[in-house]
């Protein structure tokens, strides 16, 4: 699985342990407590190495 950059997007939303991440793609992941990040938004790109 390859490594993706991201940054994380600041809500009110991170007092409760949900936190938003944006890649440099554009896609918008989230990550709730200790849970992996999950892609919400953006584009599937079919990626092969």
């Amino acid at each position: 699985m390859p490594l993706i950059h991201m940054k994380e997007i600041y809500t009110p939303l991170r007092f409760l342990g949900v936190k938003l991440f944006r890649s440099k793609e554009g896609q918008i992941y989230v990550k709730i407590g200790s849970k992996p990040r999950k892609r919400l938004f953006g584009n599937k790109q079919d990626v092969s190495y």
